[in-house]
């Protein structure tokens, strides 16, 4: 509107000036005027018009510049708008994460009490599940509240990375069943360009290291089980852990409680052996038991990435060992995941889960202890007869006493292991289910232990 106006008052000035100029052309002049006269008059007009137009020249040039100076007056006002605007936006943004954090403060305090024990002085033991982004969360939600026989007990926290809508959903479903903690850093993570595409297990890391903080730092608990979110359990699951507990506390040598079985394939198993447990210098995971003195040893140092490799290397395990049983207590039903399969379809999904309930708190499990165990084991391994792999598959051999199968270098073993179908990788020079070097499992209706030489010097790290 401001550029019209001037150009309306410049062509009005120009038509006032040109019209000026014919009136006093047309004028009467009597004849007595002198004609020099009338010329000039005429050079006085044009001089006028022409101190008009430079006149208007310079009114237009400074409403020009006035115009100029308020645009730039509105577009700074803009500015100062915008900016006010994006200011008050990172502050809202700021109470609203402030008032979620509060949230879920809220929701720790009010569902879980950081008590050590009941007043039956029974344990109370954490139950942290870890999740991420899958609904199916639901099925091993559902069992463990089924199963756990106090919720007082056996306190279940979800700890959710991913900010996946639809499991947190579900997650919420559950309401004061379970507390719900979220992981805060969804930041991006620094990774080795050669390491790329494992960039799954470094957030995984960090979220374990972040909830395990919280367990044990944050909610104050002493002991805890670590569950991931596509694991079945069995009938005795919680009954397996508190009946194990106690060794967990007294036995220096042991650092953790585990559910897993790695050789717990149908064929490799003991059927009726419900209640048989073992030491193993391997750790399973999948489903195992901490407590807070171990978390506080590792938690300081806890890696960027590949965590389960980092706990088995030596300086971490520092020659203890774990408790698992022959039929395992949990089975993994996630084929999708950061592994993208890897086991699963050749191994994983033929692990027999348990089914029978047995009463572990009631059994007197201290032959685990290493000081009555590893005796009695050495004995058992070392005495009992040598066969090879053809002998053991012929099946000719009686069935009342265990035999040992000797393996004397790493590729001895691996062939050996491959045979019988048992995994036969290492991780920091330790075959999977190992005790002072030596693989049990069952085959065809015997006890079978694949063996180094009785005088065993120790892993070897290099086999890995």
């Amino acid at each position: 509107m401001r550029k019209k106006s001037i150009s309306f008052i410049f062509a009005s000035l120009c038509v006032w000036g040109v019209i000026t100029y014919f009136l006093f052309l047309d004028r009467p002049i009597g004849k007595e005027q002198n004609k020099g006269n009338i010329a000039a008059k005429i050079r006085d007009i044009e001089e006028r018009v022409k101190e008009q137009f430079a006149e208007n020249k310079k009114l237009i040039q400074h409403l020009r510049g006035k115009l100029q100076d308020q645009n730039e007056a509105e577009n700074a006002e803009s500015t100062v708008v915008k900016n006010a605007e994006e200011a008050q936006n990172a502050e809202r943004d700021k109470l609203e994460a402030a008032e979620q954090d509060l949230k879920i403060q809220v929701d720790e305090a009010q569902h879980v009490a950081p008590e050590k024990s009941l007043t039956n002085e029974e344990p109370v033991i954490a139950v942290l599940v870890f999740s991420c982004n899958r609904v199916t969360v639901k099925r091993c939600l559902d069992q463990l509240i089924r199963l756990r026989p106090s919720a007082e007990q056996f306190p279940i926290i979800v700890s959710q990375d991913c900010e996946h809508e639809p499991t947190t959903n579900v997650i919420q479903s559950y309401g004061e069943q379970l507390t719900h903690i979220r992981q805060p850093d969804q930041s991006d993570i620094d990774i080795p360009p050669k390491e790329k595409k494992f960039k799954g297990y470094f957030k995984i890391a960090r979220h374990y290291g972040w909830a395990l903080n919280q367990v044990f730092l944050e909610f104050g608990f002493e002991t805890a089980i670590i569950v991931e979110d596509d694991l079945d359990v069995a009938p005795d699951f919680f009954e397996y852990f508190l009946g194990t507990y106690p060794l967990l506390v007294k036995d220096n040598s042991l650092w953790c409680i585990s559910a897993w079985n790695d050789n717990g394939k149908s064929e490799l198993v003991d059927d009726s052996g419900h209640h048989l447990l073992y030491r193993t210098d391997f750790f399973p995971g999948l489903g195992w038991m901490l407590t807070k003195d171990i978390w506080m040893e590792l938690g300081p140092k806890w890696p960027k990435s590949y965590w389960d490799d980092w706990i088995r290397k030596p300086e971490q395990r520092k020659d203890r060992a774990c408790i698992r049983p022959e039929l395992s207590r949990t089975r993994t039903f996630g084929k999708i995941g950061v592994s993208n399969g890897l086991f699963y379809e050749k191994h994983l999904k033929f692990i027999k889960l348990n089914d029978v309930f047995v009463p572990f708190t009631k059994m007197n499990l201290t032959y685990l202890l290493k000081d009555n165990y590893d005796m009695a084991f050495v004995n058992e391994v070392y005495q009992s007869r040598v066969v090879n792999y053809s002998e053991l598959k012929s099946d000719t051999l009686p069935k009342s006493s265990p035999v040992r199968i000797p393996y004397h270098t790493r590729q001895a073993y691996k062939n050996t292991a491959k045979m019988l179908g048992l995994m036969d990788d290492f991780r920091s020079g330790v075959p999977r289910t190992s005790y002072r070097g030596v693989v049990t499992f069952f085959y065809r209706g015997r006890r079978v232990h694949l063996a180094p030489n009785a005088n065993w010097a120790g892993y070897d790290i290099t086999w890995s």
